[in-house]
């Protein structure tokens, strides 16, 4: 799974100024702030004019035959944005013997489909034959994940461009990073200010679950026992409660079953997933929150109406999201050729 027209000045202030804004979170906002203003959206139209032709034509081959794919590699662009900021860091692969796990080994990455990292090779390797040794694997996930938004009915925006690939990957790093299936608002909004992004990015980037999957073990605990009530979570819709514990039953049976995110449109990109939350039909405890809480049901009932609405800030978010902690120069990345190894 960044910006923000409906945000409110104030809630702004009190998110940077909090103090449970760590020192080191202060810095990696600052580092991405002094690193964005060098992404251009031209940045490789003369080192490599067919950049953006050679990946969509990878990325929409990839889901004739493998739909999941577009799902996937989204996922896998915001993991990557969120553990040390857009730098690719999550295509390397773990060193045999290591102590130090890398970042796509991580358990909470583990469920990504090997699909999405296929995609970036191999596009990487269509990217290289033409341009070798230029475009960043970080670029090329950006702009993967931008052409599978587009190839399923999302908006097609512009990507800028200019990244460097991180030259560390480590899997410690990625449980405090990313937000989990139970994360409260509080918790969302916590990470979302440690990346510089808002309630209303959080709101909106939430949407990209009107595509993807989760596993059962994702949402069990709504379906049979939740809050240790051994009840049903009676935010969530009868219907759609029937139909997961037939998928999921309580006990063993739903190893690798996953559902999708949106019950009503699950593989067209849209603001069906604003409309479901209203009805209870989020999956996630997560999604739920969104309307539930009163910081954060009026941006719901808003991107529920208005589709186009939901189209503009989605495509804005993205721009600032792909900002977050880009990496620039030999002193803090490199320019991988293969992208599961550092150079």
């Amino acid at each position: 799974m960044s910006l923000c027209s409906v945000s409110s000045p104030v809630l702004i202030a009190f998110l940077f100024t909090s103090s449970w804004i760590a020192s080191g979170a202060t810095a990696f906002i600052n580092s991405s702030f002094l690193s964005h203003r060098y992404l251009t959206v031209d940045y490789y139209d003369k080192t490599c004019p067919n950049l953006e032709h050679i990946v969509s034509f990878v990325a929409s081959q990839k889901l004739k035959e493998s739909p999941a794919t577009a799902s996937a590699t989204i996922r896998l662009f915001f993991h990557d944005c969120f553990v040390e900021g857009c730098d690719g860091s999550i295509l390397i692969s773990s060193k045999p013997g290591s102590k130090e796990l890398a970042e796509k080994d991580a358990q909470d990455n583990k469920e990504i489909p090997v699909e999405a990292y296929d995609i970036i090779e191999k596009a990487k390797a269509m990217v290289e034959s033409k341009c070798p040794g230029v475009v960043s694997c970080a670029d090329i996930l950006a702009l993967a994940a931008r052409d599978f938004i587009h190839l399923l009915g999302g908006p097609y925006y512009p990507v800028k461009k200019g990244r460097w690939d991180g030259q560390t990957s480590m899997a410690s790093l990625v449980y405090s990073n990313i937000p989990h299936a139970n994360s409260t608002i509080d918790d969302m909004l916590k990470l979302f200010s440690s990346k510089g992004l808002t309630l209303n990015d959080l709101v909106v980037l939430s949407g990209a679950h009107s595509i993807g999957f989760a596993h059962c073990k994702n949402f069990v605990n709504r379906l049979y026992n939740f809050e240790g009530t051994n009840k049903p979570d009676p935010d969530m819709d009868p219907r759609l409660l029937k139909s997961l514990r037939r998928s999921c039953p309580q006990y063993g049976g739903n190893v690798g079953v996953v559902t999708p995110f949106d019950a009503t449109t699950p593989f067209a990109f849209d603001n069906a997933y604003y409309q479901n939350l209203q009805r209870k039909l989020g999956l996630l405890a997560s999604d739920k929150a969104l309307f539930l809480d009163p910081r954060t049901r009026p941006l719901v009932q808003a991107l529920a109406k208005d589709k186009n609405k939901f189209f503009q800030e989605f495509s804005l978010v993205m721009d600032k999201l792909g900002n977050v902690g880009v990496k620039r120069g030999k002193k803090h990345g490199e320019i991988r050729r293969v992208c599961t190894m550092h150079q």
